[in-house]
């Protein structure tokens, strides 16, 4: 059963998903899925200082790097698919690493992810719905 959430603004989006952090235990693959400008990386950037891996000032889009890898222990990882557009582009960019050990990994426009997973997976869509307002769809609540 899908959990819904709105938001009305980006530090809305951001504080949901450092709630949202707590409930997940790595290994642990969260695909995002949503049009441009729905929030991905804002809520990214909750989910990883949620995670205390980083500042939520330091989270960036990884649209032109592709990957980000945050914190020292519990790794984050963040991923930007958006620019993906055969699976040789996405083996260039050495996921398969991530898999070596436990860890959340984040993917951005995730429905051009080549893969099954071997982790567990929580899909959440994102929606715009005018102005500040977000729809979080987690469609495999933890």
């Amino acid at each position: 059963m899908a959990e819904e959430i709105i938001t009305h603004s980006s530090e809305e989006t951001v504080q949901w998903g450092r709630e949202f952090a707590k409930r997940l235990k790595p290994p642990v693959l969260v695909l995002l899925t949503g049009d441009l400008g729905t929030g991905k990386t804002t809520l990214t950037k909750g989910l990883v200082s949620g995670l205390g891996a980083a500042n939520e000032n330091d989270v960036t889009s990884p649209t032109f790097t592709l990957v980000h890898v945050y914190g020292k222990q519990a790794e984050v990882f963040h991923a930007d698919l958006y620019r993906i557009e055969t699976f040789h582009d996405f083996e260039t960019l050495g996921l398969e690493d991530m898999f070596g050990v436990p860890a959340v990994a984040i993917l951005e426009w995730s429905e051009k992810f080549p893969l099954p997973s071997p982790w567990p997976v929580l899909r959440v869509r994102l929606e715009h719905l005018g102005g500040d307002t977000r729809r979080i769809s987690v469609l495999d609540p933890p």
